[in-house]
């Protein structure tokens, strides 16, 4: 700001810029959901995000501490760089243990709605104020420990979203992504409403800063390409991580919105900071304040209103040629079958034949019209359909496999284990490769389970012979369900009229074939597990049974209570 006659301390201007630094996903990942962005790239810009915001806050609160208490050589330098190490790395270990602790409350507190959510907001609320607590108080050898409360919540929050979900009750599981939704976007406006009351109580004329703000939005926007081209670069040319497009990197330079956390930060400045040689009429906390809010603004009024022009301009709302295949595939699936509900509601005597004869030619052009683009799809790119399929059968085992769980008829390690063989499966389909070749192909699961077995392995004494065998039992037994579930599904469509092309045939009977497969192992291998105990077998499958009338009990209760 020298060229503009406003020079500023180096400090201020790092304050500023660790400040700053923070992006905020929500807006950006709403955009998203509304434009349909690939998935892949909606999870890396909240994951950088996220981890991006807790070393944002980290470093600020050191540059803070530095402004406060004056730089002192390498004293300083090694006061930062413990500090930074601590909050970092002291952060993600207590907010992993915060996690799995209140993942086993939750595991407690099943079938208790309102509990269960209660605690998903301890767990948020309640790692941030620890760790804020932890960071005034804890202090060995003479050094005061910081914890950073971000890092911390962050990595509660991520314990919990993929090792402590599937300890939530089916019931809850739902109306949770709702809730926290909604609780995002009422926290967020708050912040918002808040940075409005701030810049409107601001004792220094908006005139002044005209020229800082543009300047300070042109660095930060070069700053921020800088910080992702060659980083992506990198990982590009390791080839360590899929290959990261350059309109992805585009979107990511440009689609940085700054926002709750930048203004927080800025409400952590002491009115009273300043420098040396401060001769300006304001203070350092109005000076960044200003700027911040400048910086915000402009993401808010300029980059939020052009990400949806950008993410057309790239066609990253384009669909796959797979997903143009499942799009008409499941267009014609619809109009069938509401064709069969039409046939159903004109022989009860619900509609007359005129209304039921303009409606049927309605729905029949639209069935046909999307049944001949399939025909086209399927003619010119045939592996495209088969794709689409095999996505549509991968998410029909997710929502049997999800059943059984919900009906104690698999354990949570066996859930989770198919659960993730299905995902990385669904991974493979998507990138066009084979979905796997035999039912007992091995995959690492994913890293918080990792760390949930090493802590059970220290923790709870070793299984016992007929739990191995149980567990064993339960394994097969579920993908010999889930796969004649497919094996079933699939039948039905390949009866349908719009699917009797010989080619439709052949994708189908394919499908079909490699499930069948899969499902006489599983049928094999459940019958061997306890080929050698008759009687446990007959003590397991009464359990099995019961929970199955348990089930039905449930639905039937469900009937009645929809019906009065």
């Amino acid at each position: 700001l020298r060229f503009i006659g406003m020079e500023v301390p180096f400090l201020a201007a790092l304050l500023f810029g660790a400040l700053i630094s923070a992006t905020d996903p929500v807006a950006v990942l709403a955009l998203f959901k509304e434009f349909g962005v690939p998935r892949r790239l909606s999870f890396l810009f909240e994951g950088e995000s996220l981890f991006n915001d807790g070393t944002a806050l980290a470093l600020f609160l050191i540059i803070l501490e530095i402004s406060l208490k004056g730089f002192s050589g390498m004293e300083s330098i090694f006061e930062g760089v413990f500090m930074f190490a601590t909050m970092v790395f002291g952060g993600t270990a207590f907010g992993i243990g915060m996690g799995f602790v209140f993942a086993k409350f939750i595991e407690k507190a099943r079938n208790n709605e309102h509990i269960e959510i209660t605690l998903t907001l301890l767990v948020a609320h309640l790692t941030f104020i620890l760790a804020e607590v932890i960071s005034t108080h804890l202090v060995l050898f003479g050094h005061q420990i910081y914890f950073s409360s971000i890092i911390a919540t962050v990595m509660a929050s991520m314990v919990i979203g993929n090792y402590g979900r599937s300890k939530l009750s089916s019931r809850v599981e739902h109306f949770m992504e709702r809730f926290w939704g909604y609780f995002a976007f009422l926290a967020n406006s708050l912040v918002f409403i808040t940075m409005g009351l701030l810049f409107a109580d601001l004792p220094i004329k908006f005139e002044r800063f005209v020229l800082p703000i543009l300047l300070t939005v042109v660095v930060v926007a070069v700053a921020r390409a800088l910080s992702i081209y060659p980083v992506a670069w990198w990982l590009n040319f390791t080839g360590k991580e899929k290959r990261i497009p350059m309109e992805w990197q585009h979107l990511l330079a440009w689609g940085s919105l700054r926002g709750a956390l930048a203004i927080i930060m800025v409400l952590l400045i002491p009115d009273t900071l300043s420098f040396p040689n401060w001769q300006f009429d304001f203070t350092v906390k109005e000076f960044v304040t200003a700027l911040t809010i400048g910086c915000i603004y402009f993401t808010l009024f300029v980059k939020a209103l052009t990400i949806g022009p950008v993410i057309r301009y790239f066609r990253l709302d384009a669909l796959t040629p797979a997903e143009e295949a499942e799009y008409h595939q499941s267009r014609v699936f619809i109009f069938s079958y509401g064709l069969e509900k039409l046939l159903g509601f004109f022989s009860k005597g619900y509609m007359d034949n005129t209304t039921y004869t303009k409606l049927k030619e309605l729905f029949e052009d639209r069935r046909d019209k999307e049944s001949r683009d399939c025909e086209t799809i399927l003619a010119i790119r045939p592996t495209d359909f088969d794709q689409a399929l095999r996505m549509y059968a991968l998410g029909i085992e997710k929502y049997f496999l999800g059943l059984l769980f919900k009906y104690d008829e698999i354990s949570e390690p066996v859930y989770k284990h198919i659960l993730t063989k299905l995902d990385i499966q669904l991974e493979r389909v998507e990138d066009g490769t084979i979905q796997s070749q035999t039912l007992h192909e091995e995959f690492l699961p994913d890293w918080f389970e990792q760390i949930a077995s090493f802590i059970r392995a220290l923790v709870l004494p070793r299984k016992k012979p007929m739990e191995r065998l149980r567990e064993t039992y339960m394994y097969y037994r579920a993908q010999a369900i889930i796969t004649r579930k497919v094996i079933k599904e699939f039948g039905k469509l390949k009866n349908r009229s719009t699917f009797e092309s010989k080619k439709y045939q052949r994708v189908i009977d394919g499908v079909i074939a490699s499930y069948q497969a899969f499902y006489d192992d599983a049928q094999k291998r459940t019958r061997e597990t306890v080929a050698g105990d008759p009687e446990y077998l007959k003590t397991i499958n009464e359990m099995f049974g019961q929970q199955s009338l348990v089930k039905a009990c449930e639905e039937g209760l469900g009937e009645l209570v929809r019906k009065n």
